[in-house]
């Protein structure tokens, strides 16, 4: 194996222990709060898993702690950097759901906080009513932090100085940028989600108070139930998620939540900067309300028709509800998972599967093909009939608005089509594999596309009792669906590059 190549090694280790070191640390959160609510079995679990993590954090970073000063990052290596130290925490991170007996296997433990990572939201862990506060702020702070970023914590804390960071942060999914440097960037991320939290989490826990909960859930439910909704990732405290609250306000609000965390991120910092007139003028915002009004109406209508619901109240809580909570890919439910199979009909299930791949926006914490590429080759196609009805001699520029006016030129229309045609090929495959498996069409199709399109809603084929090897399917669907394939197939690349030159290295 080359020396340049170990060299490079060395600095994504260097960095992948920063990230690591900066997620496994936030299990001092939990930890804090079984000593509180004197959940000692609990405490124990987590003091063992972070001293585990952390051992494993600092080992990465002093192995590559000399070389990091002499290497310059490159893209590959900031591609790299965030897939490779995602890999590692999902391992570590799944620790704590071992230890505390929740999970059946480890696969079903990785399984679980690849969902909370990619907020996804659908979940293998048992008796999730009896599991201690400290492990469900775990499962909390792991979808939260999932949603803006391992790589953007780790960048807005950790690592100061850094020209290479931009590197990394295209790497975990993202690519835009609120101020001029990445560290002002993320930092502002992490700002809007703050302030968000604050408000979201007062309004549920007041709103807790007037359902009925106790103060001490009332306040910890609005906070795991904000992480969720913020983070479109869908995870609940109880196993009934939101139907388990059994109120219309609690519902609405939450709505409001969800919808607002799938916006884009630079909307967002726009919005808080006086441009309001943004959210109208957005291509991405304008996909999302168009294709949410077009999806919600043929749902209900189908829903009316067949006598499913049969009044107005009913249709906009179970139908727009579940259907809205698809397409931003939160994952929040109000029915029970067969009910969609055995109540709704097949062509609500199409509807939902087409909300859930098109899914939210991009650079936001909501997954699926995003508005934005919906939007550009909509628009791309425009463009190419309107060249294809002038005349020649006229030139014509076509433009879109995302935060500024971007000229639409073929590469960008090519490589939005190409991450398009990605998540369909992941989509099929994950379909014939559940087919495979003996799950019928319908369920595959769904479920296929509420893990493709990182949603969490399930038609039932979620459980315990799938086989592994659709559970690794589904993990390496997850992953590859929230970090956006490129970061992934660079690491893949640069491992079995690695294991050419030791194979070329052996032989001679």
């Amino acid at each position: 194996m080359s020396e340049k190549y170990l060299k490079d090694f060395k600095v994504i280790n260097y960095y992948a222990g920063i990230i690591i070191l900066g997620t496994i640390s936030l299990m001092i959160i939990p930890i804090i709060v079984t000593i509180f609510y004197k959940e000692w079995s609990s405490l124990v679990d987590f003091i063992l898993a972070l001293f585990i993590g952390l051992s494993i954090a600092f080992s990465l970073i002093l192995s590559g702690k000399e070389e990091k000063e002499n290497n310059k990052i490159e893209w590959k290596h900031g591609l790299i950097i965030a897939s490779y130290s995602w890999l590692i925490l999902m391992l570590l991170c799944a620790l704590p759901y071992v230890f505390s007996g929740h999970a059946k296997s480890y696969i079903d433990a990785c399984f679980d906080v690849m969902s909370g990572f990619t907020t996804t939201g659908v979940f293998l862990m048992q008796d999730l009513d009896h599991m201690s506060l400290g492990l469900n702020m775990w499962r909390h702070i792991l979808t939260f932090v999932g949603g803006q970023g391992m790589v953007v914590l780790a960048l807005s804390i950790l690592i100061k100085n850094f020209s290479g960071g931009y590197k990394m942060y295209v790497g975990e999914g993202k690519d835009i940028g609120l101020l001029p440097n990445i560290k002002g960037t993320t930092k502002a991320i992490w700002k809007i989600s703050i302030i968000y939290l604050v408000i979201g989490t007062v309004a549920l826990t007041i709103n807790g108070l007037f359902i009925g909960l106790s103060p001490s859930n009332s306040f910890m439910h609005g906070l795991f139930i904000f992480a969720s909704s913020w983070s479109t990732g869908g995870f609940a405290p109880m196993s009934q998620n939101i139907l388990y609250y059994h109120s219309f306000s609690y519902e609405l609000i939450t709505m409001v939540l969800f919808i607002i965390g799938s916006l884009n991120f630079g909307l967002h910092f726009a919005v808080i900067k006086g441009k309001r007139k943004e959210i109208f003028k957005n291509v991405e915002a304008q996909s999302f309300f168009i294709t949410s009004f077009i999806l919600t109406g043929l749902l209900v209508m189908f829903l009316s028709k067949t006598g499913v619901y049969t009044d107005a109240v009913s249709l906009f809580r179970k139908g727009a509800y579940q259907l809205l909570s698809a397409h931003t890919t939160t994952g929040f439910g109000n029915l029970y998972a067969r009910q969609l199979l055995f109540e709704w009909g097949d062509f609500a299930i199409f509807i939902m599967t087409i909300a859930m791949l098109i899914g939210g926006s991009a650079c936001s914490t909501a997954g699926g093909f995003k508005g934005l590429r919906m939007g550009i080759i909509f628009k791309g196609i425009i463009a190419d009939i309107k060249r294809v009805l002038s005349s020649d001699r006229k030139i014509l520029t076509t433009k879109v608005h995302h935060i500024k006016d971007i000229i639409l030129d073929d590469s960008l229309v090519k490589s939005s089509m190409l991450i398009i045609l990605c998540y369909i090929a992941m989509f099929i495959f994950a379909t014939l594999l559940g087919t495979y498996y003996g799950y019928s069409l319908v369920e595959s199709a769904f479920e296929a596309a509420s893990i493709s399109g990182n949603v969490g809603l399930s038609i039932g084929v979620t459980s315990i009792t799938m086989p592994i090897p659709l559970k690794i399917c589904y993990i390496i669907i997850m992953y590859l669906g929230r970090l956006e394939f490129i970061s992934v197939f660079a690491l893949i690349g640069y491992f079995i590059g690695g294991i050419k030159k030791l194979c070329v290295r052996y032989k001679k």
